[in-house]
């Protein structure tokens, strides 16, 4: 195992945000969700869209299809992190994965209304295929940097995602702003930027996928049966975590706080669609400010921790949160939208960095099995989007509007305020 704070290890690392955030901001955030509620708009309906001869509220079931992908997440990666520890080849899975989400990205190029069954298959399939391989990414924090700077190399990997998805999400624009310049249609040119994206996602991917090293077994194979031995492993790995109290607390913490936090990221595209009728230059625009806001956040948030300690920034991180989501709910210019956006911008880089060192830092350093103690980081994170998305569309659906969804999300967040004051208790009682 070579040396950690190898600083070209770290820079590869970092650049496989830089290649898969293009997902995360075009796909999710902006200009997918923005062609698909323009397609899919329909007044004498009540913008009622057929899925498999099911009738469902056409955001409503983007945001199911986005759960449902999470919640085969949720079954699939304990499992597949466990074979990866076992057999010491987490890379092969981080790159299998990369290859479904961008090959997903292209394929909606094809995309259109009379396809929309393809169309959201394709669009749960590349969200299968970007938290897949984010696991396996992740779990090389605590291998290629000291506890000391995992802090800072974390937030380097989120900063590293906002520039690369900005590189991208500009080019995309140009297209989207201009289609007749290049002989497109506005159609046309959103499908374009999903070809882009998953061209750029497997390209930039070929950097960290040279660089990282494969892994490494953690016992040596005595099993034929590579499921046997990753539940064996798996089974290994929650009596450990069962074992550490600091890391029981905060997971539940993790859980209700980002229930908040990722829905929010995946809805606020579409929340300005449909509620405040903006159309794509905005809504790009709005989410290009909450990227360029989040590189400082995620920067200001590393050194804060060093400061004042990390839960506490947490804590106050999902306070702000709190009032985001009371400000959303009484939004109701395109003005108050962009103020929100930045407040978002600041605390959404900052609380995912500063989450991923914390778990990190609970874990016991130098151990061979990181992808499957990230597997209960990223399961924990991928329920809170099943258990978040679900919730905020059923409320959609349930009232027949979003603000009430948005506002709800406080419940969840003031869970994980609670959770979080708890365990700044345990430790300063100093358990372990």
């Amino acid at each position: 195992m070579e040396p950690k704070n190898n600083k070209k290890t770290i820079r590869a690392w970092a650049f496989f945000d830089w290649a898969n955030s293009a997902y995360n901001l075009v796909i999710t955030s902006t200009i997918f969700p923005a062609y698909y509620v323009a397609i899919t708009a329909n007044a004498k309906t009540g913008d009622k869209v057929s899925f498999f001869g099911h009738s469902f509220i056409n955001t409503a079931l983007s945001n199911y299809a986005l759960a449902a992908a999470y919640l085969v997440m949720v079954i699939l990666l304990p499992i597949l992190t466990s074979i990866a520890d076992y057999r010491g080849n987490k890379k092969i899975f981080m790159r299998a994965f990369t290859w479904l989400g961008s090959l997903a990205c292209c394929a909606l190029f094809l995309f259109d209304i009379n396809n929309l069954e393809f169309g959201i298959i394709c669009f749960a399939l590349a969200a299968i295929g970007y938290s897949g391989g984010f696991v396996f990414y992740n779990s090389y924090l605590p291998e290629i940097a000291t506890i000391d700077m995992q802090d800072s190399v974390s937030a380097k990997g989120f900063t590293y995602g906002y520039i690369g998805s900005v590189i991208l999400q500009v080019i995309c624009l140009i297209f989207v702003l201009s289609p007749k310049t290049f002989h497109l249609t506005s159609g046309s040119a959103a499908q374009l930027s999903f070809l882009l994206v998953g061209l750029w996602w497997i390209g930039f991917s070929h950097i960290p996928f040279s660089v990282l090293p494969k892994g490494s077994p953690n016992a040596v194979p005595r099993h034929s049966n590579i499921i046997k031995g990753g539940f064996i492993e798996l089974g290994h790995v929650f009596n450990k975590v069962k074992a550490m109290p600091l890391l029981k607390r905060f997971l539940p913490a993790f859980f209700f706080y980002s229930m908040g936090v990722q829905t929010i990221m995946l809805v606020a595209a579409g929340f300005g669609a449909k509620v405040l009728h903006m159309d794509t230059p905005g809504l790009i625009t709005i989410i290009l400010i909450i990227q360029l806001v989040a590189i400082g956040g995620a920067t200001l948030m590393s050194r804060l921790s060093g400061t004042y300690g990390n839960i506490k920034v947490l804590a106050g991180v999902v306070g702000i949160w709190i009032g985001a989501c009371v400000g959303a709910y009484f939004t109701t210019t395109v003005t108050e939208f962009y103020i929100l956006a930045i407040i978002v911008g600041i605390v959404m880089g900052g609380i995912q960095s500063l989450s991923r060192s914390t778990y990190s830092k609970y874990l016991p350093q130098d151990i061979p099995d990181t992808a499957s103690f990230f597997s209960f980081y990223d399961v924990t994170e991928k329920l809170a989007i099943v258990g978040g998305m679900a919730s905020f569309a059923y409320i959609e659906e349930l009232t027949g509007s979003m603000r009430n969804s948005a506002l709800a999300l406080c419940g969840f967040f003031i869970l994980g305020l609670i959770l979080l004051f708890s365990l700044l208790r345990a430790e300063k009682a100093g358990e372990k």
